[in-house]
């Protein structure tokens, strides 16, 4: 067992042994959620929602007055990781991304709470509660309140909620033909949360999972201000090609993405071309695979990959190519290094085409 494999405690369970998935892992499949969707019961939409389920966004946004609509969300999952602080770092993270994503500011945050009482310690479980808070801290908000259940897996997570000025809402299907796609972080959490199961994750790969996965996704309001950003997103359990998809299917546009430009962790190449690759990526696949057009000899590797369920991952810009430069600059002052122009927006059916 490596150094970052250690369960909290000698006389109790790795946090990841508990969990059947982990972190944006345990999503339900993109197609099994369009089934059980598909069946619900619309009810009438409030010309304050300024966004809705419509168009599988990242957040609901709903108009207080003509210079503030609030911006709600919840996300939670089972353990990414064995340590404590930084499964409840990862989730609250990974979180209140998704006010981020809709150039919103987070203002507060509810937590909720699942775990087995008779397996985790109350230490345990109050480490997990610490490092949802730390990161709370760091984003300035409090966390005022949640709900805790007794269940069979741990889980954890928020509601996080926001504000934002209702005209610098950004949607994810407001990308426009001509637009270029910037990523904000790396891809590989997936692959590394599966290497880091079977104990093949080292030390050194295991502090670039923490540093990615609980990196607030701070550039968003301020992206979202700039001439020239149509369109933010954040790329999450789906994987880049899902959430790319999303971005076509709502702007009724072709993603083009090239393939070589997209940023990937250090290592996680090699631990996927060993077989370190989540069942959610092959999920991932399925539900992408009728709209998507990969190159002659696409490796199953890089096909593993561009469906790697992301926990935490980077928000994914659609911008006109004249506001590029002002997006990787903005990007670059929050600690975005790897952040790139990955690809492009063309007129055309819906649908991602891979370079």
């Amino acid at each position: 067992m490596t150094a970052a494999a250690q369960p909290a405690s000698a006389t109790e369970p790795r946090l990841t042994s508990l969990s059947h998935g982990g972190g944006c892992g345990c999503k339900i499949a993109p197609g099994v959620l369009a089934d059980i969707l598909r069946g619900s019961t619309r009810l009438p939409v409030p010309e304050a929602l300024l966004v809705g389920i419509e168009t599988s966004d990242d957040a609901a946004v709903y108009r207080l007055n003509d210079t503030q609509a609030l911006v709600a969300t919840t996300d939670f999952f089972m353990p990414i990781v064995d340590d404590p602080f930084d499964f409840g770092r990862i989730a609250a993270t990974n979180a209140l991304s998704d006010v981020y994503a809709m150039g919103g500011t987070p203002i507060m945050a509810l937590a909720l709470v699942g775990m087995p009482v008779n397996v985790l310690s109350t230490t345990t479980i109050g480490r997990i509660l610490e490092g949802g808070a730390a990161v709370c801290r760091e984003a300035g908000i409090p966390i005022a309140g949640g709900h805790t259940i007794d269940s069979v897996e741990p889980i954890y997570g928020l509601v996080a909620l926001g504000l934002v000025h209702p005209a610098r809402v950004r949607r994810n299907a407001d990308a426009r033909p001509g637009d270029v796609l910037i990523l904000g972080k790396p891809l590989g959490v997936g692959v590394q949360s599966a290497a880091l199961k079977k104990d093949a994750l080292g030390a050194e790969g295991y502090a670039r999972m923490i540093a990615t996965t609980t990196r607030l996704n701070t550039p968003g309001p301020e992206l979202a201000v700039l001439d020239g950003v149509h369109a933010i997103t954040d790329v999450t359990g789906f994987g880049l090609a899902g959430h790319a998809l999303e971005v076509a299917r709502g702007a009724g546009c072709t993603v083009r993405i090239d393939w070589a430009r997209v940023p990937l962790l250090e290592g996680v190449r090699a631990l996927a071309e060993q077989g370190h690759v989540t069942g959610a990526s092959g999920r991932n696949w399925a539900a992408c695979a009728a709209q998507t057009v990969l190159p002659e000899g696409f490796a199953a590797v890089d096909r593993a990959l561009l469906t790697d369920p992301q926990t935490s991952g980077g928000l994914l810009v659609s911008c006109a190519p004249e506001a590029a430069d002002a997006v990787l600059a903005v990007f670059s002052r929050h600690g975005f290094d790897a952040a790139a122009v990955i690809g492009e927006v063309a007129a055309g059916a819906p649908g991602l085409v891979v370079r």
